[in-house]
């Protein structure tokens, strides 16, 4: 069923082709539907005004406040007629504060004549500074006459909503269009069943609509509110449980391993005991191996608590019951050093074919896009003759030429680096739909959405091996305290001076076009040595200048290499084989070495400009230090001020190892973005009422709900309202990445 028409009419018909144009540009709405969920972002109350006191620099602003004063200059200008021009200037108050209003030219007649002292207005506009003080220049504004007719229609009742706007469309605009389209609200088709909206005493949807819009009470927000957020959990939980329904109807082969088979062999051999974590984990796995159906399992793990060992007795596993494993990993650097880690790990048994080889014995073969013809040649022969048990590769895997023999699982490292179809050509690589594990260190916070949105089945691995150190975490305030990056290098000396090594993460590379009128590696330069810089104007510090400076200044003595993503392909193994072997003292490298790179011998790590990334970046970066038996520390360099946001953000990573925590942290911080796409951002596709770190209950309770209505009709046929809400939430392209998990 389609929506009901009247929510579906475009904007252009009912407000003009003016107006439409503006909020399908600025605000991503198209229709009279998408106007009606573009909710307030808050509500002012007659009789109590904003505070002026906490205005924000820079930020489009709303502000409802009274006329203090009202003084118009005249001052001489060539520009102005008769050589005279006028300027406008409106104090405004609100009882905590005062702001300056100003108008030049021919735009001070209007206000002259409107804003007078006494009078109430909503007033927008750009927060900025002029003599010290703040000001609106030439903000829009709308009379607030509370005893005339037409301001009891438009602002309803003892609240005014406050519409997140831009500065080409102000607040009460919006509130006016929306005004234009409220009747069309009692059209608006329920997608909660009957009875689940009244076992949890939640108002029908045109009501709500409403409400929101129209509040005359507290209670009337309230109600709208808690009826808008469960229709944004359960829509989307019942997307995901329909995904769910889809795996659980598909075939796959079902994968046991064989008694005394190469996951035993493995095991036998392995220098130290699995944790508690890992054994767990380990059987939930090779229980959803053993069904008839695809496993469609997420492994969220900290960073170091061995998740790479669990994904390679799950692949493992699948080789003993006669298949093959895949792992797709986001870079050359890492399937390199997975490849090498997985050979090392299961020596002899990785030699199956070749002399010296075990009885059990399997072929572990990388693939990635720069390898030598010959060598490419081999691997894929390997894999379609089924010789090879365990391909480890890119995004290369993907290309059509390469098939496999007998593909049973797919292990997807740092799932949040791939897209959707990428995930899905390796999948459709199988004879049957192969088991899909996915793995992530600290979740980055679409991950987290979609773990609280369960779509996945969720294993958690939150305890580190034995013999793993403790990390200490200090920011180095270099803008504040130069003498502290001073102290930083020295520590870093001290720690080679043990036989250990560091690294130093730059947000850049450094050989990209260098700013206008910049000396190139000049203001880099004054960074790596302690000096005082301006982090907002400067670019950020590049791999190639810092590492320059460093060798030639406080490393001077070293043996010092940079990484980068632009090296070839064999120079970025040779380096790390070198820093794996401990030929390098100090690798200076962008984020290429984020995951999975082990080195247990690096205990310091100094992230320059630390505040230009993420928590869970941070979180992953630090976690290369500290994998041996001496104590890790990470230094984290900032030229941010000390009460800056950056930061705090800073501060709260130093403060804890705890990743799940940091997730938390940033999902607060980000908010949610697109959890059902690739797209971070969008009117139409981002949650609006829904916050994921303050609603896990309302989340929780609506996927109870939505499995039970799936599994009772997956088709939604007796509930059209909701398949016709399903239909609006999931445009082409997001059910394909529904569809393809």
């Amino acid at each position: 069923m389609d929506l009901v028409p009247a929510l579906e009419e475009p904007l252009k018909k009912v407000l003009g082709p003016a107006t439409a144009k503006v909020m399908a540009e600025h605000l991503g709405l198209h229709t009279v539907g998408d106007l009606l969920h573009h909710y307030p972002r808050r509500y002012e109350e007659r009789g109590q005004l904003t505070h002026l006191a906490d205005l924000p620099m820079d930020e489009h602003v709303t502000v409802v406040a009274m006329v203090a004063d009202a003084r118009l200059h005249t001052f001489a200008s060539s520009k102005a007629p008769r050589g005279k021009g006028q300027r406008l200037e409106v104090t405004i108050t609100d009882g905590s504060g005062r702001l300056q209003l100003v108008f030049f030219g021919n735009g001070v007649h209007k206000p002259h004549k409107e804003l007078l002292p006494g009078t109430r207005a909503m007033f927008a506009g750009k927060v900025s500074v002029f003599n010290r003080r703040l000001q609106l220049a030439h903000p829009a504004y709308e009379l607030l006459r509370g005893d005339t007719e037409e301001a009891v229609d438009t602002w309803a009742g003892a609240l005014i909503p406050i519409y997140p706007a831009t500065a080409k469309l102000e607040s009460w605009k919006i509130g006016k269009a929306i005004q234009t389209v409220l009747p069309s609200a009692r059209e608006a088709v329920d997608p909660l069943p009957d009875a689940l909206r009244a076992g949890r005493g939640l108002v029908p949807l045109p009501e709500a609509l409403l409400k929101i819009h129209r509040p005359h009470t507290k209670a009337d927000i309230a109600d709208a509110r808690a009826r808008l957020k469960w229709d944004e959990a359960f829509v989307l939980q019942v997307a995901l449980a329909r995904r769910r329904h889809t795996d659980t109807q598909l075939p796959a082969v079902a994968r046991r391993p064989r008694p005394d088979g190469l996951l035993t062999a493995f095991d036998d051999r392995l220098p130290f005991t699995l944790t508690d974590g890992q054994r767990k984990v380990s059987e939930e796995i090779f229980t959803d191996l053993a069904t008839e159906h695809p496993m469609h399992r997420l492994l969220q793990g900290e960073v170091g608590s061995g998740k790479t060992m669990v994904a390679l007795r799950a692949m493992l596993a699948v080789v003993d019951a006669g298949g093959q494993a895949a792992m797709l990993a986001p870079t050359e650097v890492l399937a390199q050093q997975h490849h090498r880690s997985v050979v090392e790990m299961m020596g002899e048994l990785a030699e199956g074919g070749m002399l010296g080889g075990a009885e059990q014995a399997t072929k572990v073969v990388l693939l990635t896009g720069s390898m030598g013809a010959a060598a490419r040649r081999q691997a894929m022969l390997d894999l379609v003759t089924g010789e090879a048990g365990i391909v480890i590769g890119t995004h290369a895997l993907i290309e059509d030429k390469v098939q496999f023999h007998d593909l049973g699982l797919v292990v997807v490292d740092e799932q949040h680096r791939f897209g959707v179809e990428q995930r899905d050509a390796l999948r459709g690589k199988g004879r049957q739909t192969p088991h899909l594990l996915v793995m992530t260190a600290t979740p980055i916070p679409r991950t987290v959405a979609m773990t609280v949105f369960g779509d996945l089945e969720t294993s958690v691995l939150d305890q580190l091996p034995a013999g793993r150190s403790p990390i200490a975490s200090h920011v180095v305030p270099a803008a504040d305290k130069p003498h502290f990056l001073s102290r930083a290098w020295e520590r870093l000396r001290e720690e080679v001076g043990k036989g250990h090594q560091a690294y130093i993460v730059c947000p850049r590379i450094g050989d990209e076009e260098d700013t206008p009128g910049k000396k190139k590696g000049a203001q880099s330069a004054q960074s790596a040595q302690g000096a005082p810089d301006d982090a907002e104007k400067r670019p950020p510090l590049a791999v190639l200048d810092v590492a320059d400076q460093l060798a030639k200044g406080p490393l001077k003595g070293l043996r010092v290499e940079v990484l980068h993503g632009r090296m070839p392909p064999d120079d970025k193994d040779a380096v790390m084989r070198r820093f794996a072997a401990g030929d390098t003292d100090v690798l200076v490298a962008t984020t290429v070495i984020e995951v999975g790179v082990n080195v247990p011998n690096a205990t310091v790590m100094v992230i320059m400009d630390a505040d230009r990334f993420g928590v869970s970046q941070l979180h992953q970066l630090r976690g290369r230090v500290g994998r041996g038996s001496a104590p890790g520390l990470c230094l984290l360099v900032s030229e941010m001020p000390e009460a800056s946001a950056a930061r705090q953000r800073l501060n709260a990573v130093a403060a804890t190892l705890d990743g799940f925590e940091l997730s938390r942290i940033d999902l607060e911080q980000r908010r949610e973005g697109d959890v059902l796409g690739q797209a971070q951002s969008g009117a139409r596709t981002s949650l609006r009422m829904l916050v994921v770190i303050e609603d896990e209950e309302i989340i929780a309770e609506a996927r109870e709900e939505a499995t039970a209505v799936v599994a009772a009709d997956p088709d939604l046929a007796r509930l059209p309202g909701l398949r016709a809400a399903l239909d609006a939430l999931l445009d082409d392209e997001r059910e394909q990445y529904l569809e393809k998990g």
